[in-house]
Parts: structure tokens; sequence; C-alpha cells
């Protein structure tokens, strides 16, 4: 009885370090799948402008739009844009809702523990947006004072790794969404906003609005393109299409469009 037992334990683990091994080894069908169904689905905050957010007719449209869509044009696939709630974003793709988040999507030591990253392919940075006629010129002067930010965004890393900052403000209140903060810091109900230095630079000149930006920025980033961190073979895919797109002009193209200049960063 004892001789059979033994047996039936060794069997047992062999068969769990096989099927450890091959779990581990499992092939990486990433870019086969998003061949085989024609289709690649991009994860965005679809308020997100100038990278990614609706225009008046409805669209998403934008500088992280165009990108994707020349790169699914390479691939020879259907770029679908698919708008997500942002505090959620790495749920939806770990749950296989979306094949990749591409819209401003900054690149942290956090998140490149649970993810893979494209290269970077746009500088960055935390900024503070305060209404003009408000008497903030520097973060000091925002001490005990209520501070907005997006759920879920890397403005929130940004005030905890300033502690002095973080220390100081009074109140920090969350939204779901940048322009919804903005707006609610045009009629004071927060004292400043903390958001994309591309983002705030945008609403900024496209809106009219009466904002304007500190001299202070709490965190410089770059931006990237955030896959499942084994889908290596879909990742790879993308890279090669974005440097092709660098080598020969359409990248520049595309972001002189939305920015006025060429501030990509791929092959460079």
């Amino acid at each position: 009885m004892r001789k059979t037992l033994c047996i039936l334990v060794s069997l047992l683990m062999c068969l769990s370090v096989f099927a450890g091994g091959a779990s581990e080894n499992a092939a990486d069908t990433s870019l086969e799948d998003v061949l085989e169904k024609g289709q690649f689905v991009l994860g965005l905050d679809d308020s997100f402008p100038p990278m990614g957010f609706r225009d008046e007719n409805g669209e998403i449209v934008g500088f992280d739009i165009d990108c994707a869509r020349e790169v699914c044009s390479r691939l020879g696939v259907e770029l679908v844009a698919q708008p997500i709630d942002w505090n959620s974003k790495e749920q939806e793709l770990m749950t296989g809702n979306i094949d990749c988040l591409w819209n401003g999507f900054t690149i942290t030591e956090e998140r490149k523990e649970n993810l893979l990253f494209s290269d970077p392919y746009v500088k960055n940075a935390q900024v503070v947006v305060v209404n003009a006629s408000s008497p903030y010129q520097s973060l000091a002067d925002l001490a005990g004072g209520s501070v907005g930010v997006q759920a879920g965004s890397s403005a929130e890393s940004a005030i905890e790794d300033t502690p002095d900052f973080a220390a100081s403000i009074g109140e920090i209140i969350q939204f779901k969404e940048n322009l919804t903060a903005l707006m609610d810091l045009e009629i004071g109900g927060v004292d400043a906003v903390v958001m994309d230095l591309l983002v705030a630079n945008d609403n900024i000149n496209r809106s009219g609005k009466d904002f304007r930006i500190l001299d202070e920025t709490l965190a410089d980033e770059e931006y990237g393109i955030g896959f499942r961190k084994n889908d290596v073979a879909l990742r790879n895919a993308v890279q090669d299409a974005l440097n092709d797109m660098a080598a020969d002009g359409t990248l520049a193209e595309i972001a002189t469009k939305w920015f006025g200049a060429d501030i990509t960063v791929v092959g460079k």
C-alpha cells in the first residue's frame, strides 16, 4: 500500500512539474491571434485630448489614434478604439477585452511589474494647472489647497513621489476624467489640477480657457504602449511598425499634425 502511495505521489509531482513548465513555455500567439481576428483592440480614455478623444461628430480621434491606425494598416488589421474606465485599465487588459493600452500611457516602474511596454514614443511631464487669475505661482503656494487628479492616472503617483508637496496639500480630489477636473477648476471647485503637460497645453490652446501652467513640474515622464506581459510577439510587431514609421517620416508627420512639431522620440 505504502509503495502504491509513493508511486502515486511521484506521478502527481511529475505531472505538476510538467504542467508548470508547459505553462511557463506556452507558445506566444498574441500576434497570430490579432492577425487571425483581423482586429487590434486599443483601450483608451476617450476624453484625453490630443492623444485620444471624441471630436464634434463623436468620432474617436487623436495623435495616438492616428499612430495606431497607421500601425494597423501596416499589420493588415482593423483598428478598434475601445473606450474603457481608465481606473480599471489593467483589469480590462488582463481579461482580454482589449489588446493594448495606448492613450498617453505613462511608463512607470510599478506598471512595468505587471505589463510589457513598447519603447517610449513621446516625452511628457506632470504639471500643475491653475486659473490664470489665481495667486498661485509655485507648488509651495498651494499649501492647504485642494488639488484635482484623474483617478488611476500617473498624476496621483507624481504627487505621492513629491513628498513635500503631497504633505502640504489640504485635499486631493479624484475625478473620472481630466476634462471634468478642469471644469471644476474653472468654477473654483478645486485650486489646481495635476495632469499631463501635453494634455494641459492642448486643452488651454483648444478651449481658450483662462488657465496657466506653473513653471515647476512634478515629474518627467515618457509615454509607451502597454501589453500583457506574455504578448511579446504582438508588442514587437507594433514596435517594428513604429520604428519603420519613424524611419520613413510618417511618425513625424502625425506629430506635426497634432503638436505643430515632431516631438516623438522613437529612434532618436
